[in-house]
């Protein structure tokens, strides 16, 4: 039997030119700031820019945003983001107020359903999707569900994170999903081996952003933490083909 909420889906995000999910092989790798930052990096260009977090193993971009308790979503024939910080953000965290989600299968799959579902996002320039680590139900949900996704896979220098991420890598590309590149979070050094690892796999790397200790002081105080990660997206940007000037 066809689940009626699927067309409906399609309706919900017909009007969003480019949908990226943010995605990592571990967790602990700092996607979510990365997905944050970018986002608050696209919204500085002058895109209209959602941000979606449906990380099931912990939500967390509400905290790295400082999102204030009375900032909620609303109803409107389905639920309308809050606005943070000029961004359109919607979190499973005002789904589940803060408590663990001990989904699997089938649940998972039935909560990312309607969550897409009854979420009225308008016309925006960009989604940014902060992902669960992995390659789990969600991921396979999304690869269903919405037809023009893009994955930007976040590692660190650590070959053991790059390990996992391979395996991720070779899931999306039998599943053909559009990799736009991966991203090396919280680089120490100038070693080139993740770049090189990328290149074995084919995939675009996208630069490395550097450790900064600064990160966690700025958690909750984001144009402190676009001030640290801005410089660092420019070339994640253009690989989205983003164009200064042409924000419409």
């Amino acid at each position: 039997m066809i689940d009626p909420r699927t067309s409906v889906i399609t309706q919900r995000l017909a009007r969003i030119k480019h949908i990226v999910a943010v995605t990592s092989g571990k967790g602990g790798v700092g996607k979510s700031i990365v997905s944050t930052a970018l986002a608050l990096s696209l919204l500085k260009e002058g895109y209209h820019v959602g941000l979606f977090d449906i990380d099931f193993t912990g939500p967390s971009t509400h905290i790295i945003l400082g999102v204030e308790k009375n900032i909620q979503p609303k109803e409107d024939k389905g639920i309308v983001p809050a606005t943070v910080e000029g961004l359109a953000y919607m979190s499973l965290v005002y789904f589940v107020a803060g408590k663990a989600t001990p989904l699997r299968g089938v649940d998972v799959s039935n909560a990312l359903i309607e969550l897409l579902a009854v979420t009225q996002w308008g016309e925006l320039d960009f989604l940014i999707i902060d992902m669960p680590p992995g390659i789990g139900d969600a991921v396979l949900d999304l690869v269903r569900l919405i037809e023009r996704i893009k994955f930007l896979i976040v590692t660190t220098p650590s070959l053991l994170a790059f390990d996992v991420v391979k395996k991720q890598v070779e899931i999306l590309t039998d599943l053909k999903m559009p990799i736009v590149g991966i991203v090396e979070n919280m680089k120490r050094d100038n070693a080139d081996t993740i770049k090189s690892e990328s290149s074995r796999l084919g995939l675009m790397y996208l630069g490395g952003v550097q450790y900064d200790s600064r990160v966690e002081n700025f958690i909750g105080n984001p144009l402190k933490l676009l001030q640290i990660m801005d410089a660092y997206l420019d070339k994640i940007k253009k690989a989205f083909m983003v164009e200064k000037g042409n924000n419409r």
